[in-house]
C-alpha cells in the first residue's frame, strides 16, 4: 500500500499519529479494497460513519458557544453549512487529503479524487481514524481549530437568524403578538417519531411542519408560513 508519507498531514493538523496504519485506512476508497483486498485490511467506509458522529458533535459544541442567545433552529442550519459536502471537501482539498487517496481502477480514472462527496466522505473518515488513534480529547483539539474560523463566517449559507426568529419579528411588528406552534400530531415509535406542528398567527393557521423533534418541525412550519408571506406579499 504505497501513497505519501503522514508526517506533512501530521504537521498541518498539528497532531501525532498514534497508529499510521488506521489513518491510511482512512482513505483507502472501497473500489480500491475490492480490487485489491489483499493489499489493505479494509476500506473507510466504518470510519467515515464514525468521523461523522465526531464531526457533528464537535460543530454543535462550537456553535452552543459561539451564538448563545440564537435558538435550535439558527444552529441546527449553520451546523447543516458547516459539515454539508462541499464544506467538508472543501475541507479535504485544503488538507491536500486526495494526495493520499487509494481508488480503485475505474473509479481512479472516473476523476474520483476531485468529486466533492469522496472527499467529504474521506475527510469523515479521517475524522474517525484521529478519534480511534488519539482518543477523544486530541481529536476534539485538533477539529476545533479546523473549525473554529468557520464556525462564525457570514455568508449566503450563514442564516443571520432562524425562522422561527424572523417569524416572530414580523408577527410582532405586523401583528403585535408572538406566533403561536401547536403540536397536531406525533406518529411512529418513540425512538423514531416524526412531529407535525402548525404554526399560529393571530387567529390564522399559517403553515405546518414536519420534523424528528418537535423543534425542528416547529422551524419547518416556520419556514413555510414565511414563504407564503413572502408569496402573497408578491401578489
Amino acid at each position: 500500500m504505497t501513497s505519501p508519507s503522514l508526517d506533512a498531514l501530521a504537521e498541518r493538523l498539528g497532531i501525532a499519529f498514534t497508529d499510521q496504519e488506521l489513518i491510511r485506512q482512512a482513505f483507502v476508497h472501497s473500489s480500491y479494497y475490492n480490487e485489491n483486498p489483499a493489499e489493505v485490511p479494509g476500506h473507510n467506509e466504518r470510519l467515515e460513519f464514525l468521523g461523522d458522529a465526531v464531526i457533528g458533535f464537535v460543530v454543535s459544541s462550537l456553535l452552543y458557544r459561539q451564538f448563545p442567545d440564537e435558538d435550535e433552529g439558527f444552529l441546527t442550519a449553520r451546523r447543516a453549512a458547516l459539515v454539508n459536502r462541499d464544506a467538508l471537501a472543501a475541507m479535504a482539498v485544503e488538507l491536500a487529503l486526495d494526495e493520499y487517496l487509494l481508488l480503485g481502477r475505474g473509479e481512479a480514472d472516473a476523476g474520483g479524487a476531485t468529486r466533492p462527496s469522496l472527499l467529504a466522505a474521506t475527510f469523515e473518515a479521517l475524522a474517525g481514524a484521529i478519534f480511534l488513534s488519539v482518543g477523544a480529547q486530541d481529536t476534539i483539539a485538533c477539529l476545533r481549530g479546523l473549525f473554529s474560523a468557520r464556525v462564525g463566517e457570514p455568508g449566503d449559507d450563514h442564516p443571520l437568524k432562524s425562522a422561527k426568529s424572523r417569524l416572530q419579528e414580523w408577527s410582532q411588528r405586523e401583528l403585535r403578538s408572538k406566533p403561536h406552534y401547536e403540536l397536531m400530531h406525533a406518529e411512529g415509535p418513540p425512538h423514531d417519531q416524526t412531529f407535525t406542528v402548525s404554526v399560529v398567527l393571530g387567529a390564522r393557521h399559517a403553515a405546518t411542519g414536519n420534523g424528528s423533534s418537535r423543534q425542528r418541525a416547529e422551524e419547518e412550519a416556520a419556514t413555510a408560513a414565511l414563504a407564503e408571506l413572502e408569496r402573497e406579499e408578491g401578489e
